[in-house]
């Protein structure tokens, strides 16, 4: 077994290496730069299209909100909670820098991502909506590249046994044990019950439960780290200079803390953040491509609020919180370091972390479920979703009760061989992403034209009776 693990870890130090980093980067940037930073400067009106009425949404099977959630439930997990930790202790304060360089970025690839979701997706012959980079990449780049599609399912349907089922299925076992005694058998049990009925139901259901419960724990998360930071407000202009220091500098031994080179805040940050907000990994464009939607550019705006709400919002309240409190510097990691760091400043606040990471991590095993069942149906047709579903729920207790070291490798393994065939699909795609957008602001501006004409001619008409 030993072996096999150092196989594998010189396996990660490569996929996540120089060449990774600079393609997800690289492709978030030049997405960026292509869309005249678009996806940033329309970010409001990203919510506004996110909570508008509207009953011609188009086709498709679930509302855009609910896809964005679905996608949310999927991404705010472990990684907002323990990813973050694990970031800061291996690459110091400054890796949380870099987490936020890749969410500023990763916002033109969640964009892209979604548009050709949408644009390529498929209805299979139960009439269900079926998208994301194997479609893309089969109907976009066409027949010679249809093999690339194929792997990313294949990794895909693996990945999600590591990342999204086993993983997060020991983070619950683990918080609910270490905090509230809960046996971990008890804890797969219920899990598996769990799992089980929202799977029944499908895409629809996995969307119902992830519209309630996201923005319920979201919010909730991120409540108790506003109180946290409120304690501690004359200590944040501090802690940002650090983060910001740190994330160009070395940073030395300290404490519990073993220091940290410039290269490991810029690859523990960009990983963690990866890890947390999939941008660029081609999971997320699978529930987008289901939304009920008239044009893919508006599902593209709602879809990269994912990237800024994961790692904008909740993941710097967990990195402030441990950078203020200090923390970091003690040698603790992963979700204990998170909780210690809330319960130097509130009163109960592990409990509310391991709440939080207990609820983050059963939505991350539903949405995942579902990407799964995706990409094993793309290979293999929909006779495969009852035995993937199967096989998942038999993984959840195995999850909750081994020591998953190799796993927690394997997954974040999985996770950049997910990434190389979607970059390379988004490059190779992006003029489809410029000119989709590109059609889409001019019919805005025609329609935007059009209705100042008639308001121009109405008012003109009203002026003459008078």
């Amino acid at each position: 077994m030993d072996f096999i693990t150092n196989i594998l870890s010189a396996i990660n130090g490569v996929v996540w290496g120089v060449p990774m980093l600079v393609g997800i980067l690289g492709i978030g940037l030049f997405m960026q730069f292509r869309l005249g930073f678009l996806p940033i400067r329309k970010l409001g009106t990203g919510f506004k299209l996110l909570f508008e009425k509207n009953d011609k949404r188009g086709e498709g099977q679930i509302s855009p909100f609910n896809a964005l959630m679905t996608a949310l439930s999927a991404t705010i997990g472990t990684g907002n909670i323990a990813g973050v930790a694990t970031a800061v202790v291996l690459g110091g304060p400054g890796a949380l820098f870099w987490m936020w360089m890749t969410a500023l970025v990763g916002m033109a690839t969640k964009y892209s991502e979604a548009v050709l979701a949408v644009r390529f997706r498929e209805v299979d012959k139960y009439g269900n909506y079926v998208g994301g980079p194997m479609y893309y990449i089969k109907n976009g780049l066409g027949k010679n590249w249809v093999w690339l599609g194929t792997v990313f399912a294949i990794f895909g349907s693996f990945a999600g046994f590591g990342i999204g089922n086993t993983v997060q299925a020991n983070s619950v076992a683990d918080v609910l044990e270490s905090n509230f005694g809960i046996s971990t058998t008890i804890t797969a049990i219920v899990l598996v019950i769990l799992v089980g009925a929202v799977l029944i139901g499908g895409i629809k259901r996995i969307a119902d439960v992830a519209g309630k419960l996201v923005p319920i724990m979201t919010v909730g998360y991120f409540g108790a780290g506003i109180v946290v930071l409120a304690l501690n407000v004359t200590a944040i202009p501090d802690a940002i200079v650090l983060i910001v220091k740190s994330a160009f500098t070395p940073v030395a031994a300290q404490g519990g803390f073993a220091g940290a080179a410039v290269w490991a805040a810029i690859r523990f940050g960009v990983a963690r953040g990866v890890f947390s907000n999939e941008a660029g990994l081609g999971s997320a464009p699978i529930a987008h491509a289901t939304a009920k939607t008239q044009n893919p550019v508006r599902q593209g705006l709602i879809a990269m609020l994912g990237t800024f709400i994961d790692t904008i919002i909740v993941c710097s309240v967990t990195g402030l919180t441990i950078v203020i409190t200090g923390q970091w510097l003690t040698g603790q990691s992963g979700a204990t370091l998170t909780a210690a760091s809330f319960s130097i400043a509130i009163p109960g606040g592990n409990y509310i972390v391991a709440i939080a990471l207990a609820i983050f991590a059963f939505t991350t095993i539903l949405g995942w479920s579902f990407y799964g069942e995706k990409c094993v149906q793309y290979l293999f047709g929909p006779k495969a979703i009852m035995p993937f579903r199967i096989a998942w729920l038999i993984a959840l207790p195995v999850g909750a009760t081994q020591s998953l070291e190799f796993v927690w490798l394997l997954a974040d393994t999985l996770n950049a061989m997910m990434a190389i065939p979607n970059l390379i699909a988004l490059a190779l795609l992006s003029p489809v992403v410029y000119r989709l957008t590109r059609d889409h602001i001019k019919d805005v501006n025609a329609d935007r034209i059009e209705l100042d004409k008639e308001t121009h001619s109405v008012s003109k008409k009203e002026a003459e009776a008078e």
